[in-house]
């Protein structure tokens, strides 16, 4: 446990030119490695949502096709929407750590040199 006070998180931003800090290129940067990575899944995962509403709408012939006993193909389609949606988050979590928390910590590093790379919001050790 650290014997510093506490540090202010309002002392911190104070001094911070957010505008300026978000025109930086490697702010920029960081904003388009994660548009990039989110706005194609979000798309995806949108048109296979409502790809799978269209066809239990119109389809609904092909939603009744029994696979095993009783399971049929809309309740198997039904739980890939779950399992897509935990894969979409698992992927999303690895991208992050990978490519987004290096260059936001090398951002946040930057706007808050006081704080160093080991020192949480308030004080405490990360």
């Amino acid at each position: 446990m650290s014997t510093q006070p506490p540090i202010d998180a309002d002392d911190l931003v104070a001094d911070v030119d957010f505008p300026a800090a978000q025109r930086s290129p490697e702010f920029q940067k960081l904003r388009k490695t994660h548009r990039g990575f989110v706005f194609p899944l979000a798309v995806a995962f949108l048109v296979w949502y409502l790809l799978y509403v269209v066809l239990a709408m119109y389809v609904p012939q092909l939603f009744a096709i029994r696979v095993v006993g009783n399971v049929n193909l809309g309740v198997i389609l039904g739980l890939l929407q779950f399992v897509t949606t935990f894969a979409i988050t698992g992927a999303y979590v690895s991208f992050a750590n990978r490519k987004l928390d290096p260059k936001a910590t090398a951002i946040r590093e930057r706007l808050e040199p006081s704080l160093g790379s080991t020192r949480g919001v308030h004080g405490q050790e990360n």
